[in-house]
């Protein structure tokens, strides 16, 4: 069976539409509604912290039933149900419930997809990039637009355009045929024997610890523009800016993965990730350096999730590749996401962007270190992608 490109395509699209107009523009909404930088910590500790219960509920019963586009389709359309609740929401407490309902459906979505899309490349897992960067597309459509839509627009327009993006993931959700991958495990590792390898267990504290770096850029990047006065029109541009560069490098990166083992990519990336906060803790007052700093994105980013999503792939083999994934969503954006979060949102007042984003360099500078030691460095080729 062919592979249904557009129909996969489509999914990223909207997903990632949707959350280029939540991230940048989540934190300013909260702003407005009354909440402090503690309160607005919470809720995006909340928010990212059902990422590690959601996504392995759902990896559970995708590998043992099979069938894991059903389960995404039905938690998307929930997720849009959830964020119905933000309509009605008015003060603290009512916010934290529907960010639990919300967050529990979303996060549990994009794990599975994830399992599935390489079901359907089977042996050509290097198209991966080719599809996933139509997710980056739909990104920049969304914090563009809503960038310059909430210049003239109130920002109480964003749950209405949430709900709709919300809505578009389900329905492509629907057009995408189910596709089982090839097993070529004659006797499959058990799952705690995959996990107990210290080289897996190195990678996902990596993983958690570049996601919790990135917190501080998620939940307050577009609050620390703002007191430095840049208007939400340039404010979406630089989130747009950091994703075409992720964009070109998708582009490339099937070349790049010829020629560079997932070990190079990622020990790459992360110091990249260093330089960049270390830039917008210092230098957020010049448009130039800040440029800079989002063009490594591109690294920061793209080329650690590439790394991460292939690197899942081959720790977990085709039976487990639901759990994986869900594991991996669970450490980096769910326990490192939610540490971040609430930890950048209770010492922001105390120590300002420069103490938080000098914090992120050093989660970044760990994860390095712990890299560097245990990942990838007794494999040679099976690093390189074919």
């Amino acid at each position: 069976m062919s592979i249904p490109y557009w129909r996969l395509s489509s999914f990223y699209w909207f997903y990632f539409a949707a959350l280029g107009a939540f991230i940048p523009y989540w934190g300013l909404y909260l702003k407005q509604a009354g909440f402090d930088t503690v309160q607005i910590g919470q809720l995006s500790a909340l928010l990212v912290g059902c990422k590690i219960v959601a996504p392995n509920c759902l990896g559970w019963l995708a590998d043992h039933t099979g069938k894991s586009l059903p389960l995404v389709r039905l938690a998307s359309f929930l997720a849009a149900l959830g964020f119905c609740g933000f309509l009605y929401a008015h003060n603290y407490s009512e916010y934290i419930s529907a960010t639990l309902v919300f967050s529990f459906f979303w996060s549990a979505a994009l794990p599975q997809f994830e399992a599935a899309t390489l079901a359907h490349l089977k042996t050509e897992a290097h198209r991966y990039s080719q599809i996933r960067l139509w997710g980056s597309v739909g990104f920049i459509a969304a914090v563009l637009g809503l960038g310059a839509l909430i210049d003239w627009q109130p920002l109480t327009i964003l749950p209405a355009i949430m709900i709709a993006l919300l809505t578009g993931i389900g329905a492509a959700a629907l057009i995408v045929p189910e596709a089982r991958a090839i097993s070529h495990d004659n006797q499959p590792l058990k799952l705690w024997r995959i996990l107990k390898n210290p080289e897996v267990i190195a990678f996902f504290v990596v993983c958690m610890l570049l996601q919790t770096a990135h917190s501080p850029y998620y939940v307050f990047y577009s609050i620390v523009l703002k007191q430095h006065h840049y208007s939400s029109t340039i404010i979406g541009g630089l989130w747009a800016l950091g994703v075409v560069a992720e964009i070109v490098l998708f582009i490339f990166m099937r070349r790049l993965l010829a020629r560079c083992s997932l070990r190079a990519l990622l020990l790459a990336s992360i110091s990249l990730a260093i330089v960049r906060w270390l830039l917008i803790a210092y230098l957020a007052d010049s448009t130039v350096w800040l440029l800079a700093a989002q063009l490594l994105h591109a690294m920061t980013f793209g080329g650690t999730h590439i790394a991460s999503i292939h690197l899942v792939h081959r720790y977990f083999g085709s039976q487990h590749q639901g759990k994986g994934q869900a594991l991996y969503n669970s450490f980096s954006a769910g326990l490192g996401g939610m540490v971040g979060s609430y930890a950048s949102g209770y010492y922001f007042d105390a120590i300002g962007a420069t103490g938080i984003y000098t914090a992120a360099a050093f989660c970044c500078a760990l994860a390095l270190l712990i890299a560097y030691l245990w990942i990838g460095r007794e494999g040679g080729n099976i690093f390189i992608v074919p």
